[in-house]
């Protein structure tokens, strides 16, 4: 029997929110063992040009670039861009990675996270095409239509276009670093958080909202937390399994022509700390950060909907000079922009109040149903070893509960962190972490 992945692909899924079936970008996926030595037989059909860009980092060439541009060098014009160890997805670099590819006719991305915002987001703006060969399993953005990139300081999720073709070998998946193994169980851990969110925002906002990106889902999430364990001993059946929901939940993305499936507060605090947090803290992964994020989340939401009543919401002290003084001048400015959707004043919050007081049954229900229980999540969290504490992370307590209480004001997403401070208990929930 064919699987989620493998239905969408083919045009086989139907769309649960109209008529017809899901269509995405990219046109092939593999996951599958020893694809580095088929790269020209994998790339061939893609009609990508006659020369190639092979995008890594010395850590990501010595697990699969040098093989892939080896294999490619067979049929294709192959020039090698090396970039330095631990690249930033920041606007400097996008630069350099387009001023490097400018003479070939595609990208071929070989990494995870960084390079395969880098690759995309550069290819993107070159009108050119794009593929990945992922390194290890450890975020969604592979099949993605978006690159969180830095600018001006300001992390931001960017548009780009998507992969001509994914590839994801799982030997090369097991071999990476348990830690990027857990970080990409713990990005896929938030589908419930993500979801709870960007259904308050429907049910209370009449913001857009999509069924489609969690029915792809439904297939494999219960499966992926029950095998968790196995994710640590690099068994190719979780393996498969991970790699397939990282590439459903990046799909979900593109179908909903944003990040909002699988980034919401618990990805604003991630951004938060990716923007303010201090250099000379211990490196961690996007995923390992939102494994923490997803567990204090959670929390938040399983208070926040288990009240029989409403919250009581009023109007919060957001303003462009409250910004500036947390912020900064340049960054409080960029940020406020950002956030001037959400920006309530006193009649809109009463109005506001009004409304989630006679629709409160119906939004709690709504929510409650698809949350995960928090046991549930740590459960999972702690067999396959991902860090559950900002301490785990190398990240002061206090910082963090400032990156839980403001990460709110950097994006004009409404989560639960805008509900309960207008509750007036975000800083109460915040102490308590």
């Amino acid at each position: 029997m064919s699987n989620n992945l493998e239905r969408l692909l083919a045009g086989r899924f139907p769309d649960p929110d109209g008529s017809g079936m899901l269509s995405v970008p990219v046109r092939t996926v593999v996951i599958g063992t020893d694809l580095a030595r088929s790269a020209a037989a994998l790339l061939a059909p893609l009609k990508l040009g006659a020369r190639l860009a092979v995008l890594h980092d010395p850590d990501t060439r010595a697990a699969m670039g040098a093989e892939v541009a080896a294999a490619a060098a067979a049929t294709f014009d192959v020039q090698e861009i090396v970039l330095p160890p631990h690249p930033k997805p920041d606007a400097d670099t996008v630069a350099l990675v387009r001023d490097a590819a400018s003479g070939c006719d595609a990208i071929v991305a070989v990494g995870s996270g960084t390079i395969n915002d880098l690759g995309k987001y550069a290819a993107h703006l070159s009108g050119k095409p794009y593929v990945v060969f992922g390194t290890a399993p450890s975020m969604n953005g592979y099949t993605s239509v978006n690159a969180a990139i830095t600018e001006r300081g300001h992390k931001k999720t960017l548009p780009a276009s998507g992969a001509a073709g994914v590839f994801l070998d799982l030997d090369v998946l097991g071999k990476a670093p348990p830690r990027l193994i857990a970080a990409g169980f713990g990005d896929s851990a938030c589908r419930t958080t993500a979801q709870a969110d960007w259904l308050l925002a429907h049910l209370l906002l009449d913001q857009t909202y999509r069924r489609a990106p969690f029915a792809l889902l439904e297939e494999d999430e219960p499966a992926l937390f029950a095998l968790a364990a196995g994710l640590c001993r690099g068994e190719r059946p979780a393996l498969a399994l991970l790699a397939r929901t990282l590439s459903l939940s990046g799909f979900g993305m593109a179908i909903c022509g944003g990040s909002y499936p699988a980034s919401q507060a618990e990805h604003l605090i991630s951004h938060y700390i990716d923007m303010l947090g201090k250099p000379e803290w211990p490196e961690s992964f996007h995923g390992e950060h939102i494994a923490v994020t997803t567990l204090t989340i959670a929390r938040l939401q399983a208070q926040l909907f288990a009240a029989d009543e409403s919250p009581s919401l009023r109007a919060t002290a957001d303003t462009p000079q409250a910004f500036t003084e947390h912020f900064g001048s340049v960054l409080g400015q960029e940020c406020w922009k950002a956030f001037t959707p959400k920006a309530f004043d006193a009649a809109a919050m009463s109005a506001l109040d009004v409304r989630l007081k006679r629709q409160w049954p119906e939004i709690r229900s709504a929510v409650r149903d698809v949350l995960l229980p928090v046991d549930t999540i740590e459960a999972a969290l702690r067999a396959v070893n991902a860090p559950m504490t900002p301490e785990a992370l190398g990240i002061p307590r206090t910082f963090y509960r400032e990156a839980t209480l403001h990460a709110r004001r950097i994006r004009d997403r409404y989560t639960c962190l805008d509900l309960a401070a207008a509750a007036g208990t975000l800083q109460t929930y915040v102490d308590s972490l």
